[in-house]
C-alpha cells in the first residue's frame, strides 16, 4: 500500500504565490462538495469546476483546516483534529439512530425482542471478529459454538476469541472507572493470555524498538515510538481521556464519540505493547462508549466491518501520520464503521423481531405456549428453525444470561410439555428438537 506524500502548509506555500491563495479563499473549505475529508492521495486527482491549479488548491484546503482545527499534545507528539459539517452530521446521525436506546437505564426495558436475551450473542460477534481481524484462522459458527457452550479453547485461535470475549465483559465490568495505565495493562493481559507473539509480554508494555507495523506485502509502513517513551506517552493519554472536555472545565468540547476513536487510534498510534494492540485498542474503544452512556455499543461489532476492508483501516492510520498528525481522516473512517455497525444490529433485531412475531403466529392457538415464558419461547422458536439441534443448560445460561438452575429449569418445562427430547446418559443433560415441534405445540 503506498500513498503520495501530503505537503504540509508550510512546504506547499514553497511553490505557490501567496496572493494567489490569498484571491481562493472560502472557494474551498476543510471537504469537497461531497463532504469527503480527502488526503492529498485522493485530492490530487479531483478536478474543480475553475481550474485553479491543484497545488494552490490544496493549500487553500489546507489553510481552512488549519483555521478550525483543535490541537492535542500527548507525549511530544502534537495531534490534531477538525470537525466539518459532514462529520458534525455523521455525529448527528450516530447519536439520532442510538436515540431509542441511549439514556434508558436498563437494557431489559426495550420492547419485544429488542432486549439483551436477543442481542446478547451481539457480543460474542465483536470478540471473533477482533480475533479473527489479528489472524485467528476458525469458522464463525465453531467459534460460536465454543462461546455458547463454554467449552475450552482448542488452539490458539480458539484462546484469542474466548479473551477477547472475556475482554469485552472486563471493559463493560469496567466502565466505571477512570483510565490508567493498570486499567490498560489488564486489559492487555486478558486479551493475550495464552495467544501472544514476538516475544511480547501479557499484561506489560514492550522494552525493545524492534517493533514495526507491515502491510499486506510485508514492508514496513510505520515505525511507532521508542520504548523509552511509552510511560510518558501513556501517561498523557491517560491525562487526554480523563480530563473533561464538555467546555465546562476550561477545555474545548469534544463528542464522546470522537474521544473514543481518538483513544481507538492512539493506542495503535503509540503501540506500546509487542503484539495485542489492536485488540486492547478496540476494547477500550468499546470501554470509553459505554462509559459515556452509549451502552448500545456492548451489542455492536465494528472489528467485523474493518474485516472486511482492512485495508481502508491501515489506510486511516498511514493518512494521519503522513499529513501531520491530522486525526481528521481516522476520524470519518470509524464514525462510517460506527454507523454501518448501528445500522447492521437494527436489522438483526428487525429480523429477530420478524422471526419470533412469525412463530408466535403459527402457535398463537397452543395451550402450551401460552403457558411459557420469553426464554422457552425463544428456545422453541430455535428448536422449530433447526430440527435436530441440541441445547444444554451452560449454553442457555449464557446466552440468556441466566444462572444454569433457571436454564435447567427452562429445559425440563419444555421436557415435560413434550416440547424436546432429553438424549443420552451423561452427565450432561442434553436435549434435542423433535421434527414434530410444531405439532406437539399444536396439540392441546
Amino acid at each position: 500500500m503506498r500513498i503520495s506524500h501530503a505537503k504540509s502548509f508550510d512546504e506547499i506555500m514553497k511553490v505557490i504565490n501567496p496572493s494567489d491563495l490569498i484571491n481562493v479563499m472560502g472557494k474551498f473549505k476543510e471537504t469537497d462538495a461531497k463532504g469527503r475529508y480527502l488526503h492529498w492521495n485522493d485530492f490530487k486527482y479531483k478536478k474543480n469546476d475553475e481550474n485553479i491549479n491543484i497545488d494552490l488548491a490544496w493549500a487553500a484546503t489546507k489553510m481552512s483546516r488549519l483555521q478550525s482545527n483543535k490541537k492535542i499534545n500527548i507525549g511530544g507528539y502534537q495531534f490534531s483534529f477538525c470537525v466539518p459539517d459532514s462529520l458534525q452530521r455523521d455525529l448527528h446521525t450516530i447519536d439520532k439512530k442510538s436515540s431509542g436506546y441511549i439514556g434508558m437505564n436498563n437494557p431489559e426495558s426495550m420492547d419485544g425482542v429488542n432486549n439483551k436475551y436477543l442481542v446478547h450473542s451481539l457480543i460474542m460477534e465483536e470478540a471473533i471478529s477482533s480475533a479473527q481481524l489479528e489472524g485467528a484462522s476458525t469458522t464463525r459458527r465453531i467459534a460460536k459454538e465454543m462461546l455458547e457452550l463454554d467449552r475450552k479453547p482448542k488452539n490458539k485461535a480458539e484462546i484469542m476469541i474466548v479473551n477477547n470475549y472475556s475482554l469485552m465483559k472486563k471493559a463493560l465490568e469496567m466502565k466505571n472507572e477512570s483510565l490508567s495505565i493498570d486499567l490498560i495493562l489488564s486489559f492487555h493481559q486478558i486479551a493475550t493470555e495464552g495467544a501472544i507473539e514476538n516475544n511480547a509480554v501479557c499484561g506489560e508494555f514492550r522494552q525493545t524498538d524492534d517493533i514495526y507495523v507491515r502491510n499486506h506485502l510485508q514492508e514496513v509502513v510505520y515505525t511507532p515510538p521508542k520504548a523509552d517513551k511509552l510511560n510518558d506517552l501513556m501517561n498523557d493519554l491517560c491525562n487526554f481521556v480523563n480530563t473533561p472536555h464538555d467546555c465546562e472545565s476550561g477545555e474545548f468540547f469534544i463528542h464522546p464519540v470522537i474521544k473514543a476513536i481518538l483513544l481507538h487510534f492512539f493506542i495503535g498510534f503509540i503501540h506500546p505493547f509487542g503484539d495485542g494492540n489492536g485488540r486492547t485498542a478496540r476494547a477500550l474503544f468499546y470501554w470509553f462508549m459505554m462509559k459515556s452512556g452509549y451502552w448500545l455499543f456492548e451489542y455492536t461489532s465494528i472489528s467485523k466491518l474493518i474485516k472486511k476492508a482492512p485495508i481502508k483501516y491501515a489506510k486511516a492510520y498511514l493518512y494521519v501520520e503522513d499529513d501531520g498528525l491530522d486525526t481528521t481522516y481516522f476520524l470519518y473512517h470509524q464514525i462510517d464503521i460506527i454507523i454501518r455497525s448501528i445500522d447492521e444490529l437494527n436489522i438483526y433485531l428487525r429480523r429477530k423481531q420478524q422471526e419470533l412475531s412469525d412463530f408466535l403466529t403459527r402457535i398463537q392457538n397452543s395451550k402450551k405456549a401460552s403457558e411459557l415464558n420469553f426464554r422457552q419461547i425463544d428456545i422453541l422458536k430455535k428448536a422449530a428453525k433447526e430440527p435436530g439441534r441440541q441445547f444444554i443448560a451452560k449454553s442457555i445460561s449464557i446466552e440468556y444470561s441466566v444462572s444454569e438452575n433457571t436454564a435447567r429449569s427452562d429445559l425440563k418445562v419444555l421436557e415435560n410439555k413434550g416440547l424436546l427430547l432429553l438424549i443420552g446418559n451423561s452427565r450432561v443433560r442434553t436435549y434435542i428438537s423433535p421434527s414434530n415441534l410444531l405439532d406437539n405445540l399444536l396439540d392441546n
